[in-house]
């Protein structure tokens, strides 16, 4: 089935709600993710973002409460019955995250194991979903993905440690490591958010060519528009764990709808911003 020149739905998310006690972080939440489409999450921090995210890969942990609908589209067939992955068992998501879902955390910097080298964290990513690979197949496979990612002379570093790379190379590392099984979805938290702007652009055409390449859909969240706007397809924009436009790529960009969206973009600097006036602030009193 097509629509909007994609396939099926992959992912379609319906009323989610996430609270925490008396808290609700999240408010009937609708989004809908389709094969091959990347999708950008925009939103302050604190806007519900991550951890809507971290709800679809049910790593929010047993002091939520989540309600709603999260559907995922299995593999096989010509348009399989979806699964609520709120009603699976913890065994079942954990086969499902790093195999069908990848997932890019913020900050490279902290997000490996500093007294592991990063061959074998790469590897140890591919043997959790595939037990009976030998330790050759798997320091191949790790090679390959490394060199997939252009880290210079793979096989080689493959033995050295996170401190030993760069912020832009730690990131790219990670990046392997979510797609060494191939998954059909990549979700890609502010990945480029404690890189400066040529790193981050590096990343980013990297992350774009990946996708590309392997035809994955990826949910790639993030607090800057204009980030986002250089990879993403269509844009949802969050604001106080509510979802207030949504619409393609394009389009948001030079017509928003809501002034919530457009306060945002008005806090983008651009080569034609004036460097004497400070940037434009997000008011509540502005967006109501």
């Amino acid at each position: 089935m097509l629509y909007d020149g994609f396939m099926a739905s992959l992912l379609e998310i319906h009323n989610l709600r996430i609270y925490f006690g008396a808290a609700e972080a999240v408010r009937q939440v609708n989004l809908r993710l389709d094969e091959g489409e990347v999708l950008g999450l925009v939103g302050e921090s604190g806007s519900g973002k991550s951890v809507t995210a971290l709800a679809i890969l049910g790593l929010l942990g047993p002091a939520a409460g989540v309600s709603g609908q999260i559907l995922w589209r299995k593999a096989g067939g010509e348009e399989p019955k979806p699964i609520n992955l709120l009603q699976e068992p913890a065994s079942a998501l954990r086969r499902l995250r790093g195999s069908e879902i990848g997932m890019i955390f913020q900050e490279p910097m902290t997000a490996l194991n500093p007294v592991m080298t990063i061959g074998r964290q790469v590897a140890e990513a591919a043997e959790a979903h595939h037990p009976s690979l030998t330790n050759r197949e798997a320091k191949r496979r790790a090679i390959a993905g490394l060199e997939s990612v252009s880290i210079p002379e793979a096989a080689r570093r493959y033995g050295d440690y996170p401190h030993q790379f760069s912020g832009g190379q730690r990131q790219r590392i990670l990046i392997a490591m979510a797609l060494i099984n191939r998954p059909r979805l990549l979700m890609a938290d502010e990945p480029t958010t404690a890189l400066d702007v040529t790193v981050q652009a590096q990343v980013l055409t990297l992350l774009r060519q990946l996708q590309q390449q392997h035809g994955l859909a990826m949910l790639f969240i993030s607090h800057d528009l204009a980030v986002v706007g250089q990879v993403a397809d269509r844009v949802a924009v969050m604001r106080g764990g509510e979802m207030v436009e949504t619409g393609s790529t394009q389009r948001l960009l030079t017509r928003p709808e809501h002034a919530y969206t457009r306060s945002l973009l008005a806090a983008v600097p651009t080569l034609r911003s004036d460097r004497n006036r400070p940037l434009a602030m997000i008011s509540s009193s502005s967006v109501d």
